[in-house]
Formats: structure tokens, C-alpha cells, sequence
């Protein structure tokens, strides 16, 4: 990559983290429109990492919970197609809200690598895999709000099964413990039907 090119990506990313920051401050409806003027510029076959860097936080900028599910499906698509040279290092700022994936209060509010004063990329093998935990765990909550509490049992498992990918640490530790919050959770409410599994946004 040239020095050109790797400016350009910082400067997607530094653009990313200026409308988190404003998320974070509250001013959702400002937030979105930053971040959905860089998704456009980005487009369907822009850079993997920040299409899932974006819609990870774009969820958390959506009030009704269809749209939020929608972004978080949206950042799993992206993180499926991150390559073995797209290292995911630290997504800008801490995200709000429902943390990792989790409802008000349930759990960490970061992607792998955050945390004041932290910068950590992890090596090029375990970059996209540690993204998996979060994801599914965002998903999972998503369906909780959707009283889809099947489909949230689905990414749960899915989680959960990724979480081996987790190094022992702040980040790690607080992934588990949400996704072993939200098992609790969904044990205590009754199954459903089943119902087919919706398709991946692109």
C-alpha cells in the first residue's frame, strides 16, 4: 500500500471516529448522516474493514430496533469479507449504549483493541476472528428487542462459539460476560416457532 493510499484510509477512518464521537455526545440524528454520507462514498465494494467499522456503530445510531438489526448484519457481511491482509485494528472511540451487542447496561461498550489508552492490532491470523464474538453478540441483542428470542438463541451459540478467539484481558473478559448475561436472559423466556433466518444485508 502506498503512503497515499494508507493516508486516504486513515483519513476514512479519522472521518468515522468524528461522527462517533458526536454519537457519543448524543447527537444521533447528525452522527447518521455523517456516517451515511462516508457509507455511500465507501459503496458495496469498498474497504471490508471500514464498511464493518462503520455499520458497527451505525446500529448503535438507529432508534427503531429493525434498522439497528439491520446495520449489525450489515457489519457481519463486512466482517466476512475482511481478507487475511485487512487487519482490523482499533475502531474510533468507545461504542455507546448497548456495548457489545448488549441491551442498556448489559455489557463493554468497545471492539477488540479499545479502551483508554489502549492500540493494540491483534496479529494478521486473529484480526478477523476476534470480531466474530462482538458481532454475534450484537445480533443476538437485536433479536432480543425484536422478541425474536429463537433467532437470538442462534448468534448467541454463535458467539459463544467464537469467544475462544478472545484474549484473556479487559475486552475479552467483558464479551464473555455479556454473552453469559444474555444466556441468562434468554433462558428465562419461552421458545418460538421457528422462522426462517433472514439473509445477510449487503
Amino acid at each position: 500500500m502506498t503512503e497515499q493510499q494508507e493516508a486516504s484510509e486513515d483519513a476514512v477512518m479519522t472521518r468515522i471516529g468524528q461522527a462517533v464521537i458526536l454519537l457519543h455526545a448524543g447527537d444521533r440524528e447528525e452522527a447518521r448522516n455523517r456516517l451515511g454520507e462516508i457509507w455511500a462514498e465507501i459503496g458495496a465494494e469498498g474497504d471490508s474493514l471500514h464498511r464493518c467499522t462503520l455499520a458497527h456503530y451505525m446500529a448503535d445510531a438507529q432508534d427503531d430496533p429493525a434498522d439497528e438489526l439491520a446495520w449489525d448484519l450489515r457489519a457481519l457481511t463486512a466482517a466476512d469479507g475482511l481478507r487475511p491482509g485487512e487487519e482490523p485494528g482499533p475502531p474510533p472511540g468507545r461504542r455507546p449504549g448497548r456495548g457489545a451487542g448488549q441491551t442498556p447496561g448489559e455489557g463493554p461498550g468497545q471492539m477488540p483493541g479499545e479502551g483508554p489508552g489502549q492500540a493494540v492490532r491483534p496479529g494478521p491470523q486473529q484480526a478477523v476472528r476476534v470480531f466474530y464474538p462482538s458481532l454475534h453478540l450484537s445480533l443476538a441483542a437485536d433479536y432480543v428487542k425484536l422478541r425474536r428470542p429463537e433467532a437470538a438463541r442462534v448468534h448467541l451459540a454463535r458467539a459463544r462459539a467464537a469467544a475462544g478467539a478472545l484474549a484473556d484481558d479487559g475486552y475479552g473478559n467483558g464479551v464473555r460476560a455479556a454473552i453469559a448475561r444474555l444466556e441468562r436472559r434468554l433462558a428465562a423466556e419461552p421458545g418460538e416457532g421457528s422462522r426462517p433466518f433472514p439473509e445477510q444485508y449487503s
